[in-house]
């Protein structure tokens, strides 16, 4: 067993303490870093490995491994020069690499969950049993049918020896035996009669790993059959119930030529009998290969294939098994599922997941720092708030915290028990905004779902005119009308909205209703820039850095008195959210062993530069030349790439393109 010594116990140093703590052929006998918080240093203490600061304490001449994951070129050198002559020393470039291999197994095991789930979700779809065990006869696969038919629960069952389960199961039989058997009559210890097709499992060696049996409850239809003496009626139930399945099912003779297809199977793929009676079974296949004749070539059953199929183009999982009659293949049969509605519905949830954000507020009013006077009276105006149910409209440039004070003002309302909805009004289509706000039917909007809780509307300025009125409608009456409906329920909810629009031009320029205006301003919160109370950033500062070393898994202390003084040099257009993305920048590229923010850490920070000549006009006017400051250089930060800007401005797309054509920011930076 090779003895290894982990130097650098960072997210690297972590991952591969893991992978190799569950190695035979290795043993970790020392994690050391500087930092004594750094997260390879916890697991390793809590698997009773020795741990410090200092590799050399830990280095010896029986040490096998050495594995560098500082970073530090200086570190690498000490470890080379000081290590034995028998002593690997492996660098931090191939510890990145077995990382980033780690992180892609991760993303890999991902995946493979998601397949499981799906394959699982077929085989639980079906009406047949299944049951598949290993080669020493414990059962690893039971669905829900064949729980159903047994009468034991999965988790029973899983793992269990067959015979606890099945007394009578012949599956072991199939793993001495290696042979299929087809159709095989047997009698369940609650009297179900069940027809079973046992079939081996065999790996890509030609190795038998174990064995799987699918099975149908034949109790009724034998029970039938004894009271009938008449095949012929026999014969046509058996043919009643396939036609009368919701499953679509299509039934090929031994030439791969079809013979049978049921109304599910017309409605499904779109074809009728006259195209697939008597055709090759290709002809309802649009992208993938026919299991019909795969079944039929192998005279094994496939199951859980995807498939695209008919002329509509439909997303299927199929199931095929063969017909065998007497030992004679006969043809095969199918059952096809739809897996549209899946689809829909996870389309749907991924949806709603981008339209509200979350259902309860996350910060109060102990978040929000600031010992400035513009933010002391703010916050002040702000619990003021909290106390009274009226509507509130809290205004302030894009990343100067509107949706904090939101948040702070339900958690210190007396609805702070309540949902807390909130919905980005620019970021969707208007008209479905409209269904989501007011609901329609049977279905309801969130201002019902909201119950007596609040409802923050985000970027309320970019509301079209239809809904702004139904808004006022609501507002005014104190009910909720759903689309298309005429009956009126109470509004209970408490309204906060927030915009970083001029909405006074807006109402000028007929894009904004006046009235719908003074009922949400009715106590108007103005957020201050941060480049109007900068005796704060320090305070603010820690905050960030804080809450970004848990992010990032850094022990960064503070800033240096060099660097706080560039940021208060900066004028900050982009408020707190520039400011933190200024500080997560700096932590991101630091070394390993800095732990203070230095003015070589920061970006190029342009100082403030407010000439006399602007700022004359009126507020108005000065506000809209920081606004085009403002998206002229989130633009040229993100290289033209509008996407990134609107969402590092927290505006919609739409609304960006706006302001762009607006302020002809597009054709200044190619001019």
């Amino acid at each position: 067993m090779q003895k290894v010594l982990i130097v650098g116990a960072g997210q690297g140093g972590e991952a591969l303490l893991q992978v190799m703590a569950e190695s035979d052929a290795f043993q970790v006998y020392a994690v050391v870093d500087r930092n004594n918080q750094a997260p390879g240093l916890e697991l390793a203490r809590a698997m009773d490995i020795q741990t410090g600061s200092d590799w050399r304490n830990y280095l010896t001449d029986q040490t096998d491994i050495i594995i560098d994951v500082t970073g530090d070129h200086q570190t690498f050198i000490d470890l080379r020069a000081a290590r034995s002559q028998n002593t690997v020393l492996i660098p931090g470039s191939v510890a990145s690499l077995v990382y980033q291999l780690l992180t892609e197994k991760e993303s890999l095991i991902r995946h493979l969950e998601h397949d499981s789930y799906i394959r699982e979700l077929v085989m639980n779809s079906t009406h047949d049993g299944m049951i598949g065990i290993d080669k020493d006869h414990r059962i690893i696969l039971f669905n829900d049918r064949a729980s159903e038919m047994v009468g034991i629960d999965r988790e029973k069952a899983m793992h269990q020896s067959i015979y606890q389960v099945v007394p009578l199961s012949g599956l072991p039989r199939i793993i001495e035996t290696g042979r299929t058997e087809s159709h095989q009559e047997l009698v369940l210890d609650n009297g179900a009669k069940v027809v079973t097709t046992r079939i081996p499992m065999i790996n890509d060696q030609g190795e038998i790993i174990g064995a799987f049996a699918v099975f149908k409850d034949i109790t009724e239809v034998v029970d039938l059959a004894e009271e009938m003496t008449n095949l012929k009626e026999i014969q046509m139930m058996l043919e009643a119930i396939i036609q009368s399945s919701d499953d679509a099912i299509s039934v090929v003779d031994e030439h791969g030529r079809g013979l049978l297809i049921n109304p599910a199977y017309t409605r499904l793929t779109g074809l009728s009998e006259s195209e697939v009676i008597n055709q090759p079974a290709t002809t309802d296949i649009f992208e993938g290969e026919s299991m019909h004749m795969k079944v039929l070539k192998t005279r094994r059953p496939v199951r859980g294939v995807k498939m695209i199929v008919g002329p509509n183009k439909k997303e299927v999982a199929v199931n095929v098994a063969p017909i065998i009659v007497n030992g004679q293949l006969k043809g095969s049969v199918g059952v096809i599922h739809d897996m549209s509605e899946i689809q829909e519905l996870s389309s749907e949830l991924d949806r709603a997941r981008r339209i509200i954000r979350s259902l309860e507020a996350k910060y109060t009013f102990e978040d929000i720092i600031g010992r400035s006077d513009e933010m002391m009276l703010v916050t002040e105006q702000a619990k003021v708030a909290a106390k009274t149910n009226t509507t509130v409209l809290i205004r302030g440039e894009s990343g100067s915290g509107k949706e904090l004070f939101a948040h702070a003002i339900h958690n210190a309302s007396d609805r702070k028990y309540k949902s807390f909805v909130r919905v980005n009004c620019g970021s969707m289509p208007a008209a479905y905004l409209m269904e989501a706000l007011f609901g329609r039917e049977t279905s309801e909007g969130f201002f019902e779902q909201a119950g007596e809780g609040t409802v923050f509307l985000d970027e309320i300025g970019e509301l079209s005119l239809e809904a702004q009125r139904m808004l006022l409608s609501v507002l005014e009456s104190k009910t909720i009308r759903r689309l298309g409906t005429t009956g009126e329920v109470p509004l209970k909810a408490r309204v906060i909205t927030a915009s970083n629009f001029n909405l006074e031009r807006a109402i000028g320029d007929g894009r904004f209703l006046e009235e719908l205006y003074y009922h949400l301003s009715r106590l108007t919160l103005q957020l201050p820039p941060l480049r109007s109370h900068k005796m704060d950033i320090p305070s603010i500062s820690d905050r960030l850095i804080q809450k970004l070393n848990q992010s990032y898994g850094r022990h960064v202390k503070g800033i240096s008195a060099q660097a706080l003084r560039q940021l208060y040099e900066h004028s900050w257009p982009g408020n707190i959210r520039e400011l933190e993305n200024v500080l997560s920048r700096a932590m991101i590229f630091m070394d390993q062993k800095d732990d203070m923010i230095e003015p070589k850490h920061l970006i190029p920070l342009h100082p403030s530069e407010e000439p006399e000549e602007e700022l004359s006009g009126s507020l108005a006017d000065q506000l809209e030349r920081v606004e085009k400051e403002i998206i002229r250089s989130t633009l040229k930060k993100h290289k033209g790439n509008k996407t990134a800007a609107a969402k590092d401005l927290d505006i919609s797309i739409r609304n960006l393109y706006y302001k762009i054509e607006k302020y002809q920011v597009e054709s200044e930076r190619s001019s």
